[in-house]
């Protein structure tokens, strides 16, 4: 049958009529099939055996899915993709994302076959070498591949035959809104159809969700453009929920729904874009276990008059489209200014040629016209001064403010578009940006862009930083007329001028930027900090700002405790996704590395770049981020208990290489190998087990007590707490069972879930059960118990042992081991369960309580009373030195 299928597709290809579904539905179905029956044909069919291997030089993608939680605008992004190699020999399997430039990597983990790879941050060290700095340089711009916003990130590895590689990428992003919408994107370019895509997007915004909308899949020609013509409907298969405050968006087509969007496999991005209630007020201020992030984006005000100078590019290298889109650009932003505006043109190549001399001139209908013409008459001709033409602009904006009675509110700018270096007049960086910045002098803002592969991207988007202002780079084939004229729209509706956010000195700490220049409109501006005095009932806010009419002072005192609004650990529809992260404060971390990153890229200083970059570094290590400071250095995870026996039965994939390059290059060894460690696990008596039975050991004494619980299915009984001390508390939740025939008891319970909390140095969040293990220390990771794998951070480690056991150890004094129970063929009162073992609990106090944590570090004797005491029943016993709870049991007279 198989046979016959791969012949009706060769030809109805052949016949130039290739039937899309019946394809589609029989690739579904071979991406699901068994490799057994693969074989099979294989071995029947040895020369159409030779045909498919030819078809299938490369590992198919079985899986892509991609997990998304928007909390408050703060994004985490989990991807997962798996591929299989079903042929007869090792071959290369790349997996290739690309993720938002402003997005850090957080976390990656690879498992090839029975191996398991997990990425470390690490801090990168100073070259000192000439070969070091030539080996590592990269070339400024564009082709470091930070071009329209993106950057890709690329791991390849050899996959051994028959079997599979897992890789699951995290990454942390804060949303920027831009004309009104905050836009989240995932790139999905598999490069093939896939048996398994899902993308699902989850937004939580307290203030209200409004305007939420998915337009058609993005190809990469139209990146960057907010407007969609055409079909405006969502992707086929998308489903779109949500209430006031929640949004689910899945996008889940199947491989015939991918062949109709592309053959080849999907090549495209996926966009969720919403907006959230708010209003002319102090703004959204949040706040979370000790950080705050506010943001405030006021609307309905009166736009500011602004005094703008367009600074054109009209050298030789822009003939052809380039020239043209620029120009077509223009035509409709001119339309676009307001009465209350004033402008004016330059046009620079080797020669810098000004449209009105020395002045701006007001929007007038006959002066968009002369505009107009003098646009459409620009020709490309000659070098690229870059540095005079900025002089130009900057001494024509500076004398129209100082020679004429402007509106004291209004806003300055200065918009700036080149596609080359400079060539011309002066042409080193570091002159043309003091030159630029002693122009300007702080008093208006410069906007820069970027068209095409040779523009010098970094020294627009210095310009820019140093002057209040933003960049853009657009791609030559790209529709640049709707770009420009995007991005023109983004910065044409100025707001507010000289916006200041004030907290008490006192209150708070380590806030960032707190001053900006402009508000436009559509825009938001964003601010974080740290909370000094945690006691107080509030946070004083006050914004002063300016607008057409009046300067503008906003007051508020914001609520601390407000768990019920920002703890979102019990949101419905959350629960997989963040829902035990900090975000608050992760999104502080997230704007204070940022914000070091562009104070290093702006100073001049070497020593005040030393200290932002080890600051910067510090911080990344801290929050686990891969910045230009530090990169990803991937560790095998090794085991620390045996494997059960089946592990040992298996491909050997001795000699095969694996490699991974992160963004900054950095490649693991070859051939690595998985260290075994062959000692066992060695557990104490001390334990809760079955249904439950609980065993307390006391070696030094030299005897054990052991007593039952009867609880109720769905009761959490709590283990161990030890909260104030070490930070360690340890709950089990029971599951019912019936009872055995001629049982005493009503009904059987067993522990189906371990939940494991650790608060100190940071705090980590386990959740067992029979068939997976969620970890959660500031990066969500959810293992299978059927797979043996180890991870590890500084103070946590966890090692599974497939089928078998898990164990917990932290910060090398408190280990503890959990026992999985699978029954093949169970009786109607077994249920798979967990048994809770404590190992190591020196790093537990004496202090600690819980039904099993009370005994611990604590030494009991067992003291035998005459026979003839009246007080005392004969045959009983009692213990010194149990703390708080007494547990009573008889034990047999001697």
């Amino acid at each position: 049958m198989i046979l016959w299928l791969w012949l009706f597709w060769g030809f109805s290809i052949a016949a130039g009529q290739p039937d899309s579904e019946l394809l589609a539905r029989y690739l579904e179905e071979k991406l699901m099939a068994d490799y057994s029956v693969v074989e099979q044909v294989v071995r029947r069919v040895p020369r159409q055996t030779r045909f498919l291997q030819r078809l299938e030089t490369r590992p198919r993608m079985s899986e892509f899915t991609v997990k998304a939680t928007v909390i408050s605008r703060y994004a985490f992004t989990t991807v997962s993709c798996t591929m299989v190699n079903s042929g007869s020999e090792a071959r290369e399997g790349v997996f290739e994302m690309q993720i938002p430039a402003a997005a850090f990597i957080s976390n990656f983990t690879m498992s090839i076959g029975n191996k398991t790879y997990y990425g470390e941050v690490t801090g990168k060290e100073k070259k000192n070498s000439t070969d070091d700095k030539a080996r590592t340089k990269k070339p400024p711009g564009p082709q470091n591949a930070r071009e329209n916003g993106y950057e890709t990130f690329k791991a390849s590895v050899f996959i051994p035959r028959k079997m599979q590689a897992n890789f699951l990428l995290h990454y942390e992003e804060l949303l920027q809104r831009r004309l009104g919408k905050y836009e989240y994107t995932v790139s999905i370019r598999p490069q093939q159809l896939v048996g398994r895509l899902r993308v699902e997007v989850n937004i939580l915004e307290n203030s209200g969700i409004v305007s939420l909308e998915v337009p058609p899949l993005r190809n990469s020609k139209h990146k960057g453009n907010g407007k969609v013509e055409g079909d405006v409907s969502p992707p086929p298969s998308t489903v779109i929920g949500h209430t006031k405050t929640l949004a689910k968006v899945t996008f889940s087509p199947n491989v015939v729904e991918q062949t109709k969007i592309a053959r080849n496999g999907i090549l495209g991005d996926f966009i969720v874009r919403y907006d959230v209630n708010r209003e002319l007020s102090v703004g959204d201020i949040q706040i979370l276990n000790g950080y705050f992030v506010h943001y405030f984006a006021p609307t309905d005000l009166p736009p500011l008059p602004k005094n703008v100078v367009f600074v054109l590019d009209s050298s030789a290298s822009m003939v052809g489209t380039k020239l043209r889109q620029t120009k077509e650009a223009l035509f409709t932003i001119l339309q676009d200014l307001r009465p209350e505006d004033h402008f004016n043109i330059i046009g620079f190549s080797n020669r810098i040629k000004v449209w009105q001399q020395d002045r701006l001139v007001p929007v007038t209908p006959n002066n968009i016209r002369d505009a107009k013409k003098y646009i459409h008459n620009m020709s490309p001709t000659g070098g690229t001064n870059i540095n005079s033409a900025l002089q130009t602009g900057a001494k024509l904006l500076n004398d129209y403010i100082a020679q004429n009675d402007i509106d004291a509110r209004s806003v300055s700018l200065i918009i700036f578009l080149t596609d080359g270096r400079p060539t011309v007049g002066e042409t080193q960086s570091s002159k043309i940006l003091s030159n630029t910045k002693d122009a300007i002098r702080d008093k208006f803002c410069l906007f820069t862009i970027g068209i095409g592969n040779d523009v010098d991207y970094r020294l627009l988007e210095r310009m820019a930083l140093e002057n209040c202002g933003m960049t853009r780079h657009f791609q030559e084939d790209e529709d640049a007329a709707s770009l420009l004229k995007g991005f023109y729209d983004e910065i044409g509706t100025p707001l507010l001028s000289d916006i200041r956010v004030d907290y008490p000195e006192d209150d708070v700490e380590q806030v960032t930027q707190n001053f900006f220049p402009n508000y436009f409109n559509g825009s938001e501006i964003i601010i974080a900090g740290k909370l000094i005095n945690r006691t107080s009932d509030s946070l004083h806010v006050e914004v002063t700002a300016s607008n057409s009419k009046k300067y503008i002072l906003l007051k508020t005192d914001v609520a601390i405790d407000l768990p019920s609004k920002n703890d979102i650990t019990a949101v419905p529809g959350l629960e997989d996704g963040k829902g035990d992260q900090n975000y608050i404060e992760r999104a502080w971390s997230y704007l204070t590395i940022k914000e070091l990153l562009n104070s290093r890229l702006k100073s001049d200083d070497n020593q005040e770049k030393e200290y932002l970059m080890e600051k910067a570094k510090s911080m990344a290590l801290t929050y686990n981020f891969v910045t230009p400071f530090t990169f990803l250095k991937m560790r095998e995870a090794g085991l620390h208990s045996e494997p059960p026996p089946e592990e040992l039965i298996r491909p050997s994939t001795d000699g095969i290489g694996e490699k991974l390059q992160s963004l900054q290059g950095h490649k693991a060894p070859p051939g690595i190998r998985r260290q075994q460690d062959t000692q066992r696990i060695k557990i104490s008596k001390t334990s809760a087990d079955g249904d439950p039975h609980f065993v307390i050991d006391f070696p030094s004494s030299k005897f054990s007590v052991c007593f039952n619980i009867d609880g109720e299915p769905g009761d959490i009984l709590r283990l161990v707490s030890d909260h104030k001390e070490s930070g360690v508390t340890v709950n089990g939740q029971l599951i019912g069972a019936p009872a055995p025939p001629n049982g005493h008891k009503k009904h059987r319970t067993y522990f189906n879930t371990i939940t494991i909390l650790s608060n100190k140095p940071q705090r980590s969040y386990l959740e067992i059960t029979p068939t997976r293990i969620i970890l959660d220390d500031g990066e969500r990771l959810i293992l299978s118990c059927d797979r043996s794998a180890v991870v590890r951070s500084s103070s946590l480690e966890v090692s599974v042992s497939a089928n078998s056991n898990i164990t917990v150890t932290i910060r090398d004094t408190i280990s503890f081991v959990i026992l999985i129970h699978h029954y093949k063929k169970p009786a109607p009162y077994q249920k798979d369960h967990l048994g809770f073992y404590i190992s190591n609990s020196k790093g537990l106090s004496s202090d600690s309580h819980g039904l099993l944590g009370q005994f611990l570090n604590h030494e009991v004797k067992l003291l035998q009373e005459s026979l003839n005491t009246s007080h005392q029943q004969p045959g009983t016993h009692s213990f010194q030195g149990l703390k708080r709870t007494m547990i009573k049991s008889n034990f047999p007279a001697p």
